[in-house]
């Protein structure tokens, strides 16, 4: 499949691990129940695609690019979303497990996570304004110099953010969050 093009193709229950996808062009594909496990791709083009139940389990994203990429109920563990071309890069993950991944220095403004696991995730100096956490567990999470412009906070669970070392201006946060802003602090917060 090196170098290949496809336009809005069904792939369904298809082990991609053998293959080389190295500068092969998606666009309008949907992947459902998909392996990609551990698979290396070189400069992949992923534009307007939907993976729905596909597992990318430490997949190696060298240089490849993802435009309008769309995820839901997938399996994406120790992923390096770091290496991937950051051109026009854009991501939707639902329900997904991103555990152990890396967002360092990744832009992805308006990036939405709804009832995701980002258990021990990495978005040092990311910059994700207005991205949501809806309802997604950040237990263990790195922000260290990332942008949380506006980035919406208000039902993320077990996030631990330094103001002082982020910049969150304007960001949303319940008040039962407002723990993981001040634990740095080594203060008491009580009902």
């Amino acid at each position: 499949m090196s170098g290949l093009q496809f336009y809005q193709q069904n792939f369904e229950r298809r082990s991609f691990q053998n293959e080389d996808l190295h500068h092969a062009e998606f666009e309008q594909c949907r992947f459902e129940k998909c392996v990609f496990q551990e698979l290396k791709v070189k400069g992949g083009k992923f534009i307007n695609c939907h993976f729905d139940d596909c597992n990318l389990s430490l997949m190696k994203l060298d240089q490849c690019f993802f435009q309008n990429a769309s995820f839901h109920s997938c399996k994406m563990l120790g992923i390096r979303f770091d290496l991937c071309n950051d051109f026009g890069l854009s991501f939707r993950f639902e329900e997904c497990q991103l555990n152990h991944s890396c967002f360092f220095r990744v832009r992805m403004p308006q990036t939405q996570f709804e009832h995701c696991s980002l258990l021990e995730v990495d978005f040092t100096e990311a910059d994700l304004s207005h991205a949501s956490f809806a309802n997604s567990d950040l237990s263990n999470a790195t922000f260290e110099n990332t942008k949380l412009l506006a980035a919406d906070f208000k039902t993320a669970t077990n996030f631990m953010i330094n103001p002082n070392t982020n910049r969150i201006r304007k960001a949303k946060f319940s008040a039962l969050g407002l723990a993981g802003l001040l634990q740095q602090y080594d203060i008491s917060i009580e009902d």
